[in-house]
């Protein structure tokens, strides 16, 4: 099976979005180089983040992301974003009505039914799970390989945590990957088991 990496953009201080669920400028890395990420024509970095960021989102098979987070981005209008073949979302709710039951979207509760369908899906691709409070619970639950970050130079104060709610300390290996892109610093930890 692929490993579960924990992934988002984040400001110094900790948070992936403001109080009102808006990401400010932690996706500006994301739109301010002159090389393509994806085919969108919009998502364009660095040479530096693009050599780091491609070859990740090359081995992602199925991202795992929470309901509220499906409901700000309208279900990604149906298509798994930057490509991916799968999304598994986490709720206690059904799927939205009329929603069609062929798209590449799963609907589970909890976390750990998250993950194993996710597994399951991805073969032996890497699992994403969005960062957050799905991420921090998939954290909690043992179940996160790896934690990347996209840190961006900005102090939000307050807003949506990281790591959501952790219950208690976890503990991560130093970084092993440390890249300096553009207003952008990308950082992957192992978590210590």
């Amino acid at each position: 099976m692929g490993k579960v990496v924990m992934y988002g953009s984040v400001s110094v201080d900790g948070f992936v979005a403001d109080e009102n669920d808006q990401p400010g400028p932690l996706f500006d890395w994301l739109t301010s180089g002159d090389v393509p990420l994806d085919g969108s024509g919009y998502v364009t970095v660095s040479q530096t983040s693009y050599d780091y960021t491609r070859p990740y989102w090359d081995q992602i098979g199925v991202t795992i992301a929470g309901r509220h987070v499906f409901d700000l981005t309208d279900g990604w209008d149906g298509k798994p974003p930057s490509g991916i073949d799968h999304m598994v979302v986490v709720t206690h709710r059904p799927q939205p009505e009329g929603w069609d039951p062929e798209s590449p979207f799963h609907f589970v509760d909890g976390v750990e039914a998250a993950v194993a369908k996710a597994q399951e899906l991805a073969d032996d691709r890497i699992v994403e799970v969005a960062a957050g409070d799905v991420g921090g619970q998939v954290l909690a639950a043992g179940l996160v390989d790896e934690v990347r970050m996209d840190v961006v130079p900005v102090v939000f104060g307050s807003g949506k945590r990281y790591f959501g709610s952790v219950p208690a300390q976890h503990l991560l290996e130093d970084p092993d990957v440390m890249i300096q892109g553009n207003r952008v610093l990308h950082l992957r930890y192992r978590v210590r088991r």
